[in-house]
């Protein structure tokens, strides 16, 4: 009897299997997103109808003690029925009081990540501005706390730029989106002065965090990209393409001062890029400066007179606040994801 190895497979078998496989795949994980919306749907609704309970009749915490043991005793196979957890809940129906909450960003998220929105922002706009980042770009709940604790809400967009001389909307936009102010870079462990090159090291030895750091969509390209001009050789820093803008991004470091002149330099690679390296299909190239320190005003004389679209940020070494280090627990503390009704992430 002819085994599987034996037989001869048709003619695009591979390529059908292939698409049974795919389909698989996008199927379960639709389904486990149906069932964590689910979730978190019922989440907020017992949360809104415990919170209704607290203003009616003034339910205290021996109330919700005694509601969350009856609960456990009815579903003993489900774990996220804590009084700490039935607290969670009460403050997320009181966070996102409109409904319905399954078309809201937040209810795409595991409630692990939910917590997290509610024990370290305090304000709803940037709640949800974290809780729609979370989703777009798939970050785990390790990368939406570092996200929160490295401000980068505030950063983000914060570099002075051309970008809305230079380019057209919605292109300088987008561009302005990435481009933060500052730069965190306290992954490196470095402190005090460092030489251009040992910053430019450092970044590549540390490139999953480089990439983090600069923003969903970032690939890297090269470091100390050649390019002969003449007879002359011209190297640049960092290049990135943008696979989401469809545009190369020249990063020129700095450890010193923004001086004029610099503004010059990235402009003349900003050009080489553009004509060696960019395709029809390819936006305009943009070039982000990073420095250690920027009088903005200088910057702002400089770039009105560059041709190409660039911004100019600075970076920071500097660790978390130490009022804050107490609030960020061990990676082996943090979990991405829960499980429906098995492990519900007991908060």
């Amino acid at each position: 009897m002819p085994t599987p190895d034996d037989l001869v497979y048709p003619n695009g078998y591979g390529a059908f299997l292939q698409g049974l496989k795919e389909r698989v795949s996008s199927a379960r994980v639709e389904a486990l997103r149906s069932v964590n919306t689910q979730l978190i749907e019922l989440y907020w609704s017992i949360g809104r109808d415990v919170g209704e309970q607290q203003r009616r009749q003034g339910w205290g915490s021996g109330v919700i003690r005694r509601l969350a043991d009856d609960l456990r005793a009815e579903f003993p196979e489900v774990k996220g029925f804590s009084a700490r957890n039935l607290q969670y809940m009460t403050a997320f129906a009181r966070e996102w009081p409109a409904g319905p909450i399954a078309q809201q960003a937040v209810a795409h998220l595991p409630w692990g990540h939910v917590t997290v929105l509610l024990d370290k922002i305090p304000d709803r706009e940037q709640r949800a501005w974290y809780a729609a980042a979370a989703v777009e770009h798939g970050w785990s709940r390790n990368v939406l706390l570092n996200m929160i604790m490295n401000q980068t809400l505030a950063r983000t967009g914060a570099a002075p730029s051309n970008f809305a001389q230079r380019l057209v909307a919605p292109d300088s936009e987008l561009a302005q989106q990435v481009a933060k102010d500052p730069y965190s870079f306290e992954f490196l462990n470095l402190a005090g002065d460092v030489a251009e090159r040992d910053l430019e090291q450092a970044l590549m030895d540390r490139i999953t965090e480089t990439l983090r750091e600069l923003g969903p969509g970032f690939a890297f390209v090269g470091r100390q990209v050649h390019f002969e001009v003449g007879d002359d050789d011209f190297y640049l820093d960092l290049l990135f393409f943008h696979v989401e803008q469809l545009r190369y991004y020249v990063i020129e470091l700095k450890t010193g001062k923004f001086q004029p002149e610099y503004a010059g330099k990235l402009n003349f690679y900003i050009a080489l890029v553009d004509d060696r390296l960019r395709r029809d299909a390819h936006a305009d190239t943009v070039g982000i400066l990073i420095c250690g320190s920027k009088n903005n005003h200088t910057v702002r004389y400089s770039l009105a007179r560059a041709t190409a679209p660039m911004a100019v940020s600075t970076y920071t070494f500097e660790s978390l606040p130490a009022e804050l280090q107490h609030d960020v627990p061990a990676a082996s503390q943090l979990t991405s994801a829960l499980d429906w009704p098995g492990s519900l992430n007991d908060a």
